[in-house]
């Protein structure tokens, strides 16, 4: 079967690590083959032109070209840097979250252009996130909340927040039960006495439903309390 031996791609650089004497060898992920490991060869030589387009949580246009065990990156121009990823070292972290997230999720070469649009999204939400001392740990965890409810939409795990799933009727605004186990809350009634669910407070659970069924600029106003912020990551 025929197979081009050479490719253009956008990828956002997901993981990145030191390979021979010079090279590089990339995680990254892509609107139309999903996630791929490539060989960036001599990318770690000051003189090299990739060096600089390589950059870890990187947007850029890739041309590879297909090896026989790993493909094989030839250029590459960076297209949107984010850079206030790599120097703030709060808004670092919760983009290796991210990264992490959609590497963990993802199979190599499973197509997956929505996520990949989250995940740049993502990245851009992270970068102008609130630059007030009191305010950006709030807004980069909204961002981290949004991200994960809307990755595993998209994934195949979305959890079912408005049903019961024991008695498949609409959870009345008390607490309820959420179980992480099968994805979604239980009444008072089915999930009190069952194993391995949690309390949800019925602030908790709006949260929740919030992000999962608004867009971000809708959702980036909302402005949670510590310890709303505190169970919504919990759960």
């Amino acid at each position: 079967m025929h197979r081009d031996r050479t490719y253009r791609t956008e990828a956002i650089v997901l993981r990145r690590a030191d390979f021979g004497e010079a090279d590089r060898l990339l995680t990254v992920f892509t609107p139309h083959r999903g996630k791929l490991k490539l060989i960036a060869k001599g990318a770690r030589k000051p003189t090299s032109r990739k060096s600089g387009h390589v950059e870890l949580f990187s947007l850029g246009q890739f041309f590879v070209a297909v090896g026989r065990e790993l493909d094989i990156v030839t250029q590459a121009e960076t297209t949107e840097s984010f850079l206030p990823l790599r120097e703030d070292l709060l808004r670092t972290t919760y983009a290796y979250y991210l990264a992490e997230l959609a590497d963990a999720f993802t199979g190599e070469r499973d197509e997956n252009r929505p996520l990949f649009e989250l995940l740049k999204d993502g990245f851009g939400w992270l970068c102008v996130a609130s630059d007030g001392p009191a305010e950006l740990a709030g807004s980069l965890a909204l961002v981290a909340r949004y991200y994960e409810l809307h990755l595993l939409a998209l994934v195949g795990f979305q959890p079912q927040l408005f049903v019961c799933s024991g008695c498949k009727q609409s959870l009345e605004p008390e607490t309820n039960y959420f179980s992480a186990a099968e994805g979604s809350v239980f009444c008072k009634k089915c999930g009190h006495d069952r194993i391995g669910t949690s309390e949800i407070s019925v602030n908790g659970l709006k949260v929740l439903r919030f992000l999962q069924t608004r867009d971000w600029e809708t959702c980036r106003l909302l402005r949670l309390s510590p310890a709303s912020h505190a169970e919504v990551e919990r759960i």
